[in-house]
C-alpha cells in the first residue's frame, strides 16, 4: 500500500508551472489570454456542441474568471510559440494531494489544431509533471457519454475506463447527462509515456 502521508510538492495557481515542448507552451491562464482565446474558440465554433464546455467568445472573460477562482483547479493557456498566441486551454482539477490524485480536463483547442501534435504534447507535459515531478499516483479524466471523440482520445493515451456515472453533469443546454470516467496509475505511466513520445516522433517526420 502506498504511503499517503509522504509529502509532495504543492500544486496551486500560485505554484503553477510553465511547461514547454515541441513549440507548445502551457502557461498559467489569465485574463491576458482572453482575446486570443475568444478568437481560438471561433475556429470551429467550438461553443456550439452541447457535449462540450467551451465558452462563446463573449463569455471568455467569465470563463477565465471561473477557471482561475476554482480552489481545486490549475488552468493553463495553450500557446503556440510560433505565433505566441493562445490557441486553447487545459487544466489540472479535482486536485487531492492527500491521496495523490488529480484529473486533467477542461481541454479544448482551436479546430485548426485538431489532429496535430498539440494534444499529444500537452498530455505528455501534463502527465510528466503530475507523475514524474509531483509524484502523484493517479490521474483521472471525465467526459460526456456522448462525446465519443473525447473518449477515443483518452483511450489512446493509455488510460483505463473506470465506468459510467449516471446523471453526473449538466450540459450547456441544461440537460442532465452521464459521464464516462477514466484513469491512469503511476505504474501504467511509463508504458503510456513511451507511446506518447513515439507518437510525437511520428509527427516530427
Amino acid at each position: 500500500m502506498s504511503n499517503l502521508s509522504s509529502s509532495i510538492p504543492p500544486l496551486s495557481r500560485q505554484t503553477a508551472p510553465t511547461l514547454t515542448d515541441h513549440n507548445i507552451r502551457l502557461e498559467p491562464l489569465t485574463q491576458a489570454h482572453a482575446d486570443d482565446l475568444a478568437q481560438a474558440c471561433q475556429d470551429g465554433e467550438l461553443w456550439q456542441p452541447v457535449i462540450t464546455a467551451v465558452p462563446s467568445p463573449d463569455k471568455m472573460q467569465d470563463y477565465i474568471h471561473t477557471a482561475t477562482e476554482m480552489v481545486d483547479r490549475v488552468a493553463f493557456a495553450v500557446v503556440d510559440t510560433a505565433t505566441n498566441k493562445a490557441i486553447g486551454s487545459t487544466s489540472f482539477y479535482a486536485i487531492r494531494p492527500e491521496i495523490k490524485r488529480l484529473s486533467i480536463g477542461y481541454t479544448w483547442y482551436a479546430k485548426s489544431y485538431w489532429r496535430t501534435h498539440v494534444n499529444t504534447v500537452c498530455k505528455l507535459m501534463l502527465l510528466s509533471y503530475a507523475f514524474d515531478e509531483l509524484g502523484y499516483l493517479t490521474v483521472g479524466w471525465r467526459t460526456d457519454i456522448a462525446n465519443l471523440n473525447s473518449q477515443r482520445a483518452i483511450e489512446r493515451l493509455g488510460a483505463k475506463k473506470d465506468g459510467v456515472i449516471r446523471g453526473d453533469r449538466i450540459r450547456q443546454d441544461g440537460t442532465i447527462t452521464d459521464s464516462v470516467f477514466y484513469s491512469m496509475t503511476a505504474e501504467e505511466w511509463p508504458q503510456a509515456k513511451a507511446k506518447l513520445e513515439d507518437k510525437l516522433q511520428h509527427y516530427d517526420r
